[in-house]
Parts: structure tokens; C-alpha cells; sequence
């Protein structure tokens, strides 16, 4: 019994993988366009925000400022193509929200982490890992832009 499982689940991955080559349309031009290897991969920096150690030395008025600048600087990230994908977690812990970074390296993604106001003033702090994912996420800023509603 477990041999005929085995097989029916070897010949079912095969029948799923043939069925993909001869549908998937693969787009050369894009591939090349969002820096994709030979699987559709890149390597990106992500980026885990968590609760920095000074933020109760500024006032709720000081920290909304802060928050101000913090979202300014995200929005200055993308509109530079280095921020692909932010957004924060839902509750109270102290991982607060993360960032993907189409960075080369650490040392690039810690750079652009380090112009962010509240990493500067302490609100914030970050940990930085090389992340290897579908180069696909690169299309992200591009479709949500299309999603957003404009603001009136």
C-alpha cells in the first residue's frame, strides 16, 4: 500500500511539473528587467523593525514627528526603487514591521535603514538579513500603485 502511495505521489508531481513547463510562459524580458536568475530568484535584504530602547524619552507630540519622518523616508526609499515591499504587524510586540530592500548587500541595506528618522532618535531599531526570494516581489510597488486609491 505505502508503494502504490509513493508512486501515485512520484507520478503526480510529474504529471503537476510536465503540466507547468508546457503552460508557463516564460517572459526573457521581464526575467532580465527584475534582475531574476535562471528560477526566477534574487537576493534581496529584508529588514525586521523592531521597538528601539529610547522611545519613551520623547513626548507622544515628538513621536508623531518622528513617525512623520518615518513615513516620509519610506516613501522616499521607494520612489528611489530600493524599498520593494514595508508594512507593519498587527499587536503590541516589539517586532513592529518589516522592510524589503532591493540591496546588493548588509552594508547597502544598513545605509538605507540608517536615513530613517526613527532609527535615528532610537524609536526604532533594525535587524538585517539577506533573503533570497522570487524576484517577482520586485512588481510589487507597480501593482500597489494601481490598487491605491487617490486621496481627494
Amino acid at each position: 500500500m505505502k508503494k502504490t502511495i509513493l508512486i501515485l505521489l512520484i507520478s503526480l508531481t510529474g504529471l503537476a511539473t510536465a503540466t507547468y513547463s508546457q503552460t508557463g510562459i516564460y517572459d526573457a524580458e521581464l526575467a532580465q528587467k527584475l534582475k531574476a536568475d535562471e528560477i526566477g530568484m534574487k537576493k534581496y535584504v529584508m529588514a525586521f523593525l523592531y521597538a528601539g530602547d529610547r522611545v519613551a524619552e520623547y513626548s507622544k507630540e515628538e513621536r508623531s514627528e518622528i513617525q512623520k519622518g518615518h513615513m516620509s523616508n519610506i516613501s522616499r526609499l521607494a520612489d528611489m526603487g530600493k524599498l520593494i515591499l514595508a508594512g507593519p504587524f498587527f499587536g503590541n510586540d516589539s517586532l513592529r514591521g518589516i522592510f524589503i530592500f532591493d540591496a546588493a548587500s548588509l552594508e547597502e541595506a544598513e545605509n538605507l535603514t540608517n536615513t530613517d528618522p526613527a532609527i535615528k532618535a532610537g524609536v526604532l531599531r533594525m535587524e538585517l538579513k539577506e533573503w533570497y526570494g522570487s524576484a517577482a516581489v520586485m512588481m510589487v510597488p507597480e501593482v500597489h500603485a494601481r490598487l491605491q486609491k487617490p486621496k481627494n
